[in-house]
């Protein structure tokens, strides 16, 4: 291996900073062996969101507006935990189960809080999700003190 880019590989990793879980008290509680948000380095990484509520209960005879406006709330939750905002999202992936079914009305709420501000996103059509859900988004964030990049 080059030795100039052995010492800038170790000099990036000196200057990278540890790893900060986040927990947010106005989203559900994970339901697995994950964080709902890691920060590293003046990024914010968000882990899946679902359409439940923060007392962790499913939304009852949701449409799919309720739950979409659900899971960008708790995303939303998040980020405020973890010194961020919808505004700094810099990428959203959203997860739908019915593509065709659920891709306008899912959109039609997305852009209430994604319309001025838009981050790049990638939607994709699953078979299933945890818990048998209709939908999930997670999402990537910067930190609004972002002089740690």
């Amino acid at each position: 291996m080059n030795r100039s880019f052995i010492r800038s590989l170790t000099s990036s990793t000196r200057r990278m900073s540890k790893l900060q879980y986040v927990k947010s008290d106005g989203a559900p509680p994970p339901a697995a062996a994950y964080s709902h948000a890691i920060k590293a380095n003046g990024m914010v990484y968000v882990s899946g969101q679902i359409p439940y509520t923060p007392e962790n209960k499913p939304l009852e005879n949701a449409s799919i507006a309720d739950e979409a406006e659900r899971i960008i709330q708790n995303v939303k939750s998040i980020l405020e935990a973890s010194n961020s905002d919808l505004n700094h999202v810099v990428k959203n992936t959203v997860f739908l189960t019915d593509m065709k079914g659920q891709f306008a009305e899912f959109n039609s709420v997305y852009v209430k809080y994604f319309s001025e501000h838009r981050p790049a996103r990638s939607c994709v059509a699953v078979k299933e999700l945890p818990l048998g859900v209709r939908m999930e988004m997670e999402c990537i964030a910067l930190e609004k003190d972002s002089s740690k990049l």
